[in-house]
């Protein structure tokens, strides 16, 4: 099975006050770290989404040699139109399933990613680890359900799809770091304490 992980990086950061792929986490910024985080044993390739400041983003963030660089120009219409642009990188590279992984939860662990790529290789149409009762990320979205994400709710996007069909959607034991988004300098604060 050919995945592709795509990390969504095109925000502006409103509330961190600037971009967070460019935030500091040990020795890498928030998208170097996650496009190493998925350049791992069963992902084909990394695909990171960028959109505001992206020259900036681009050039700064370090991002790896194997990871690939796309542009969303509609990134100020949301989360979800990252999602369609890292598709169709993904479906130019023939991927059977995507891993779908906004850039603000750098703490997930390998094994957590790794759990959801064994559901995917296993048939799940869908595959999200999930935290003291808590859906996280990466998502993994088989091929199956690709239209249903590219026909979702600018305002529900990926909930969406996962609502549609609460049947369908495997669930993986998953880490605090899943669920562990950083919007704020607050946030920032804590996740690094």
């Amino acid at each position: 099975m050919r995945i592709v992980a795509i990390v969504l990086a095109a925000g502006e950061g409103r509330r961190m006050g600037g971009a967070k792929a460019l935030l500091p986490l040990g020795d890498a910024t928030f998208l170097a770290h996650a496009c190493r985080l998925f350049a791992r044993p069963g992902v084909a390739s990394v695909v990171a989404v960028l959109g505001a400041e992206a020259e900036r983003v681009r050039v700064e963030a370090g991002l790896p040699a194997e990871a690939t660089a796309v542009y969303n120009d509609r990134w100020r219409e949301g989360m979800l139109s990252s999602v369609w642009r890292g598709l169709d990188a993904a479906e130019a590279e023939a991927a059977d399933a995507v891993l779908l992984h906004p850039v603000d939860h750098p703490l997930v662990q390998p094994a957590t990613i790794d759990r959801v790529i064994r559901a995917l290789s296993c048939s799940a149409a869908i595959a999200v680890p999930t935290w003291d009762g808590r859906r996280g990320h990466p998502g993994g979205f088989h091929r199956s359900v690709f239209a249903e994400l590219r026909a979702a709710p600018p305002d529900r996007g990926a909930r969406a799809v996962l609502a549609a069909d609460p049947g369908r959607v495997v669930h993986v034991p998953g880490d605090a770091g899943c669920v562990t988004g950083i919007d704020t300098p607050e946030d920032y604060e804590r996740a690094l304490s």
